[in-house]
């Protein structure tokens, strides 16, 4: 319990203004920080000794907050749906954009899962490549590149 608390003064603060960074939300941050410690210590039995603290620490928050900006983002959707679109009607009676739109979705599951996974976050879900690049633990460059095949590849299939 000592060693547990000594961790959670170390890194809580740390944490926080981490998450703080990359969300951009003090709620993500403050429900990432406290979902992590709360994890931490429900693993606290199956955490490696060869790895430090402080990365497994990082490692389970940036899990958590991917999965609540993740059950943000759909619940923003959501709300979306109810609120009238640009041109004054209602989204779920524009025919002709829900339709696009499908076949937009459509296409996007033919990309490969990673791909489509970057894409979804970078275009759907507004993350940038940086941030992108720091959740899913690739460089910045490779982000860039899948986006800009994903473009070209959507690009080509909905020409037809």
């Amino acid at each position: 319990m000592d060693a547990f608390r000594m961790v959670y003064q170390m890194y809580h603060q740390k944490l926080y203004f981490f998450m703080l960074r990359h969300a951009r939300s003090a709620y993500v941050a403050e429900e990432t920080v406290q979902l992590t410690f709360i994890r931490l210590w429900e693993k606290r039995d199956t955490l490696s000794p060869d790895v430090p603290v402080s990365q497994q620490i990082f490692r389970i928050a940036k899990s958590i907050m991917v999965d609540l900006m993740r059950k943000q983002y759909v619940r923003d959707k959501h709300m979306g749906q109810y609120k009238e679109g640009s041109n004054g009607v209602h989204p779920a009676f524009d025919l002709e954009a829900k339709e696009e739109l499908d076949r937009v979705f459509h296409c996007m599951e033919n990309l490969s899962p990673v791909r489509r996974h970057v894409f979804k976050m970078s275009r759907l879900e507004g993350w940038s490549h940086k941030q992108i690049a720091e959740a899913l633990s690739i460089s910045p460059r490779t982000v860039e590149n899948h986006i800009l095949r994903a473009v070209h590849q959507l690009r080509k299939a909905l020409m037809f």
